[in-house]
C-alpha cells in the first residue's frame, strides 16, 4: 500500500465526523501539495501524506498535550509506525518548534523529532498557509490574518503565528520561487 492510500483514510476516520472542518482544510492542504510535484520529484507522495495527516493532532481520539503538531507525529510514530519522513513533517509542520516554545514543549518536540530537509519543511508552510479553514486557497497574508483573528492576537496560538510570519512569508516565497522556475510539464 502505498503513502497516500494508507495516509488518507487515517485521516479520514481522525477528523472527518469529530472536525468536519479540520477535514476540509486538510483535504485542501493535500490539493496544494499535488499541486507542487513539479519541484518535488520523488518526495511528491511524501508530501501530500504529510499534508493529508498534518491536522490529525486536532482529533479528540488522539489529543494528549494539546499541541496538534506533537500529539499527531506521537501518534502517527507510536500507533501506526507511520514513515519516519512523514512523521517529522508532521511533527514540525508550519514553524511548529515557535508554537512549542509558547506551551513550553520546544525541548520536547526538538529532541523527540528531527527537521526534515528544508525544501519539504518549506513545501508544507505553504501549504498549510494557503489554504483556508475550510479548504479553499487563499494567501499567506489573508491565512495568518485570519488565524490572528480566529483565535486573538495575545493567546498562545496568536503570539506564535504573528513571531512566525516572517519564515512563513520567507517559505511561501521560497516554494513560489521554485514554482516558477520549475520546467513546463507538458
Amino acid at each position: 500500500m502505498g503513502l497516500n492510500e494508507w495516509a488518507y483514510p487515517l485521516s479520514e476516520s481522525l477528523l472527518s465526523e469529530p472536525l468536519p472542518r479540520r477535514w476540509a482544510h486538510v483535504l485542501g492542504v493535500a490539493g496544494r501539495a499535488r499541486s507542487l510535484a513539479p519541484i518535488l520529484g520523488d518526495d511528491a507522495e511524501l508530501l501530500e501524506a504529510a499534508a493529508v495527516l498534518h491536522d490529525i493532532g486536532y482529533s479528540p481520539s488522539i489529543a494528549a498535550t494539546g499541541f496538534h503538531p506533537l500529539d499527531g507525529a506521537r501518534f502517527l510514530r507510536d500507533q501506526e509506525g507511520a514513515d519516519e519522513r512523514v512523521v517529522s513533517l508532521v511533527a514540525h509542520h508550519s514553524c511548529a518548534l515557535l508554537e512549542a516554545e509558547e506551551r513550553g514543549l520546544r525541548q520536547e518536540l526538538e529532541s523527540e523529532f528531527e527537521l526534515e530537509r528544508p525544501e519539504l519543511v518549506d513545501a508544507l508552510i505553504f501549504c498549510d498557509m494557503t489554504t483556508t479553514p475550510t479548504g479553499g486557497h487563499t494567501t499567506p497574508a489573508q491565512r495568518l490574518g485570519e488565524i490572528v483573528q480566529r483565535y486573538g492576537p495575545d493567546t498562545i496560538v496568536g503570539r506564535f503565528i504573528q513571531r512566525a510570519a516572517p519564515e512563513i512569508y520567507a517559505a511561501a516565497g521560497r516554494v513560489e520561487s521554485r514554482m516558477v522556475s520549475a520546467p513546463a510539464r507538458g
